[in-house]
């Protein structure tokens, strides 16, 4: 499945922002330097972005900036947290996952009480999937062995984890990019949720 993308021009009016906004974000690492595709056209060299991914962020951007500096947008926005960790009863006190999903985290990763960052993004994004509904306790626990199995292959890359299912058998996909993939016509796509994402997220929730 190839993402669709967006030219620098539709951007910038879908958007209502100006070039200098863009690359100024550019610059302070709130927009991925990854994400400037040069193509070639009819007209020349032109840059495109991932249109969901540019769009989205965008819009977390121009909703946060009144409330938060451009450098602690980036802080927010990057992949890693270094040095942060967590109390187990900590996470489920403040409503950042569910016992639930945190009981079936401690089935498959062997974590003293205090969890690194790197963990509770796990466990955030499990918790995530089955608080929507996307998946039973079962393909929970197989999703989490996925991660366990082969995380050090992704280790400080970003990763996007695909769930997919196929005549009532699932399966999970870890894809360091997540532009284009296929599968057969009787495979059934029923979440994706990258890792940026996810760090994004739980690092609004917890500040």
């Amino acid at each position: 499945m190839e993402q669709e993308l967006i030219s620098k021009k539709e951007l910038l009016e879908l958007t209502d922002i100006s070039y200098g906004q863009l690359y100024r974000w550019k610059r302070k690492n709130l927009i991925p330097e990854q994400w400037f595709v040069r193509k070639s056209t009819f007209t020349g060299q032109e840059t495109f972005f991932p249109k969901q991914s540019i769009l989205a962020r965008i819009d977390k951007i121009k909703n946060m900036k009144d409330d938060l500096s451009l450098d602690e947008l980036a802080d927010v926005f990057s992949p890693a947290a270094e040095g942060l960790a967590m109390a187990k009863a900590e996470l489920t006190e403040r409503n950042i996952v569910s016992p639930l999903s945190l009981e079936l985290f401690e089935r498959v990763f062997a974590e003293g009480p205090l969890l690194p960052f790197g963990r509770i993004v796990v466990v955030y994004m499990l918790d995530k999937l089955l608080q929507a509904g996307d998946m039973s306790l079962d393909e929970g626990k197989l999703m989490l062995e996925t991660i366990r199995a082969n995380e050090a292959l992704f280790e400080n890359k970003s990763w996007t984890l695909v769930f997919t299912r196929k005549m009532g058998a699932s399966s999970f996909l870890m894809l360091e990019s997540a532009e284009r993939y296929a599968f057969d016509g009787g495979t059934k796509i029923v979440s994706s949720l990258s890792l940026a994402s996810a760090l994004e997220e739980l690092k609004l929730r917890l500040s």
